[in-house]
């Protein structure tokens, strides 16, 4: 199929407008293969505006005499209007963004064809390999093994090829483990925090079904994991299913670790939403941003309703109980839910947020959300394939990531001097989870993408983020390395609106820009005059 073939009008005048503060444009609107631009005209001041295709969320149209309007709701919960001259160019151009807005096939996606300048095909895909993990864990532990079992997927298809292990159950074992866990997705290292000598683990529900079946092999990794870390240590499973969905689970073959099976661990219920109910509580949430006519107090009673800071609440408290099983009590932590690709993700990620200084920095930032998102096998392709505006709703979407981007953003608020990096990179981590040029968030797992040979076709995010010219939008100039784990205030009175995102299209454009800019021309100034800030084991919370 050639993009020439949806594409009915190729080219009309029209007038764009971005938002209630933003000048109109004005000038000729054409569609391309992936993108919607608009050039204003030789005699213009202002430059050529481009819209990625796959940005677009839902498409609404009307006509009205010899013209028409079309309005785009954009996957990062812009809204824009263009006003066309002429109707059958109107539905045209309609059609074509409907078409092309939504092809499924990976490789006829932009990642694919674009070719910036200064960037070369295949950097920074191996910036972050499981391998570099391993190094730092084997330099503490010769607990954890690297092992290749997944080598070529057929163990577990949503996980990477390499994995860490207990050095002492070997990969037969592992094999038999992989058949009794959903997905296959048997128990591998998340975390080691040196100081306890402790892990964060990972997986899926255990397969016991009806019959309460057992695994010796499972039940044998799991007292591995114990008999690695510090003498009497224990255990506990974190599952983020409420205890009557995990009895449920039985019926349709899942379930939970039996006590009597795997001495020394005990089990904790911290039920989690995800899927549908998360994604109608960020639909919500946006149409009570976007509602400008309403009373403040209409307002703020629909910002309650929609529940979508008790998600944020729900994730860090589970998180800290997580964090503080590793870090204060001495424990080993195993966290899954049923396919482990969600919620288990969002607290083993957000738990070493708050125990480890090294994933605070960009670079360390980066590694965690390559490491425990993406080649963790969270299925980006579709839980982001629509945002908040489209009107279909496949039970595949969810925005678990996005709830995990306000998590890491309460954190940045709650401790301004830890985080080495700013609002900008998370906004930038959802704008480009949902639509991208980039190819870091295609697909669903690395079989996926090996499959497409996306790390050999297109190029990483990283590589674009890591650039010069990027880095001071992106970094922190208030961050202070801090040593300490930060513990966040999770009550629900201490979490704000993250409005940078929410309102991002709302408030007055530019304004966080200028404000950031300002932050960074004092602190560039006082660090001229020889001042240097500090951190105390006491961070002040704005």
């Amino acid at each position: 199929m050639e993009f020439s073939e949806l594409i009915r009008t190729g080219r009309a005048q029209a007038k764009l407008l971005r938002g209630p503060e933003a000048p109109p444009l004005r000038g000729t609107l054409c569609v391309t293969g992936h993108h919607l631009l608009l050039s204003p005209g030789p005699q213009a001041t202002s430059d050529l505006w481009l819209l990625l295709l796959r940005r677009v969320d839902s498409i609404e149209k009307r006509v009205s005499g010899d013209s028409g309007t079309i309005t785009l709701r954009c996957k990062d919960l812009r809204v824009l209007q263009l006003d066309i001259e002429g109707v059958e160019a109107t539905l045209d151009i309609a059609r074509s963004i409907e078409a092309l807005s939504s092809l499924e096939s990976v490789i006829t996606s932009f990642p694919f064809f674009y070719r910036p300048k200064g960037l070369r095909l295949g950097d920074a895909w191996h910036f972050h390999p499981p391998e570099r993990y391993y190094k730092r864990v084997a330099r503490e532990t010769n607990a954890w093994r690297l092992s290749e079992v997944n080598g070529d997927f057929s163990l577990c298809p949503s996980y990477p090829r390499a994995v860490i292990v207990p050095r002492a159950v070997d990969d037969d074992a592992l094999a038999r483990c992989a058949r009794f866990r959903q997905g296959g997705r048997f128990p591998v290292l998340s975390y080691h925090h040196a100081p306890s000598g402790t892990v964060l683990l990972r997986s899926s529900q255990p397969l016991t079904g009806p019959q309460k079946r057992r695994c010796a092999e499972d039940e044998e990794l799991l007292r591995a994991v114990l008999a690695g870390a510090r003498p009497g240590a224990r255990g506990f499973v974190l599952d983020t299913r409420s205890a009557q969905a995990a009895k449920q689970a039985r019926v349709t073959g899942g379930g939970t670790e039996a006590k009597a099976a795997y001495p020394g661990w005990k089990r904790l219920h911290r039920p989690l939403e995800r899927g549908w109910p998360l994604q109608e509580s960020f639909v919500r949430l946006v149409e009570a941003c976007g509602d400008l006519e309403q009373s403040m107090d209409r307002w703020l009673s629909h910002l309650e309703a929609c529940h979508w800071l008790a998600h944020v609440k729900e994730a860090l408290s589970t998180a800290c109980l997580a964090a503080q099983g590793v870090g204060r009590e001495g424990a080993c932590v195993l966290v899954h839910g049923a396919e482990g690709m969600d919620s288990t993700l969002l607290v083993t990620s957000l738990a070493q947020l708050i125990l480890d200084p090294s994933s605070r920095t960009i670079a360390g930032f980066q590694e965690l959300v390559e490491r425990e998102w993406i080649q963790a096998g969270h299925p980006f392709q579709l839980r982001c394939a629509h945002s908040a505006f489209s009107h279909a709703r496949p039970k595949h979407e969810a925005p678990t990531f996005l709830l995990f981007l306000d998590c890491v953003w309460q954190l940045g608020r709650q401790f301004p001097l830890s985080l080495e990096f700013g609002e900008g990179l998370l906004l930038a981590l959802f704008e480009h989870a949902y639509a991208s040029p980039f190819g870091t968030f295609l697909c669903s797992s690395e079989k996926e993408r090996c499959l497409c040979e996306v790390r050999t076709r297109t190029h990483s995010l990283w590589s674009g983020l890591n650039q010069p010219k990027e880095q001071r939008k992106l970094r922190n100039p208030l961050y202070v390395p801090n040593p300490l784990a930060i513990w966040p205030s999770v009550e629900l009175q201490t979490l704000r609106l993250w409005q940078g995102l929410f309102l991002r299209w709302i408030r007055p454009p530019e304004s966080s820009e200028v404000a950031w800019e300002k932050v960074w021309q004092i602190v560039t100034d006082k660090k001229t005059e020889g001042c240097e800030p500090t951190v105390s084991a006491s961070e002040p919370q704005l």
